[in-house]
């Protein structure tokens, strides 16, 4: 039985987080996205895909920008995606031969500059070792106004370098996701969607800067400030 994590967001950069319950079987942090709830899908304009791509309205929409259309042929284009940070580049390799409704949307959000000055706001060294970013609220609460399913979930492993959707319970994604800064254990919940080709460096030093909560230590702001200045996507 997983027991749920709290689901108090923090408002500020000063508000520290509600200690965050442990999964009972695997002792391993949840790497929890939007508390919001998914709304029905009653509209024309919610966005259905073949291959069972659809994204659905969904609260909350910070920073909204619609919601993706899926397009088969553009989802499966490669791509990478470079983030120019405030501690560095990071450059992923889009999996969109196996997470195209995952890899669709980021573009997506990305080309809609979704993701330009937000930041990172969860670090963990303890158990598991990652950066969640993808909120533009910064609180741990925020998303994009939709959700959508997992994938690519049967044998997920995460070593390092992966990049994998943060989420608030089954095929709830939406736009906060995580890198693997070090080979952690995890149960397969969240979509890799992602492999780091450049600035694995870089996660290591945010994560030897350490982390801010001293009341749940290993599960903080990082405390070297990572800024998302933009998200550049690149197609070959």
């Amino acid at each position: 039985m997983t027991i749920q994590p709290s689901t108090t967001p923090r408002k500020a950069r000063h508000v520290k987080r509600t200690h965050w319950a442990l999964v009972a079987a695997a002792t391993v942090l949840p790497l929890v996205a939007s508390t919001g709830t998914a709304v029905a899908d009653t509209s024309a304009a919610a966005a259905t895909a073949g291959a069972g791509c659809t994204y659905t309205p969904a609260v909350p929409a910070d920073n909204f920008k619609g919601i993706p259309v899926f397009n088969a042929k553009k989802a499966a284009q490669p791509y990478r995606a470079t983030l120019r940070t405030s501690q560095g580049q990071i450059t992923f390799e889009a999996l969109t031969d196996k997470a195209p409704c995952t890899t669709f949307s980021f573009r997506f959000l990305a080309e809609h500059d979704y993701f330009d000055r937000s930041h990172c706001h969860r670090l963990t060294t303890q158990r598991i070792y990652v950066l969640q970013c993808g909120d533009p609220t910064g609180t741990g609460s925020g998303g994009p106004g939709y959700s959508f399913p997992d994938e690519n979930l049967t044998g997920a492993t995460y070593p390092a370098g992966t990049v994998a959707m943060a989420n608030a319970g089954p095929n709830t994604n939406g736009s906060q996701f995580f890198f693997v800064w070090k080979d952690t254990k995890l149960s397969p919940a969240y979509t890799p969607f992602g492999r780091i080709t450049a600035g694995l460096d870089v996660l290591q030093k945010i994560a030897a800067g350490g982390e801010d909560d001293q009341n749940n230590p290993g599960d903080g702001f990082p405390n070297l400030p990572v800024n998302i200045r933009n998200v550049r996507i690149s197609t070959r």
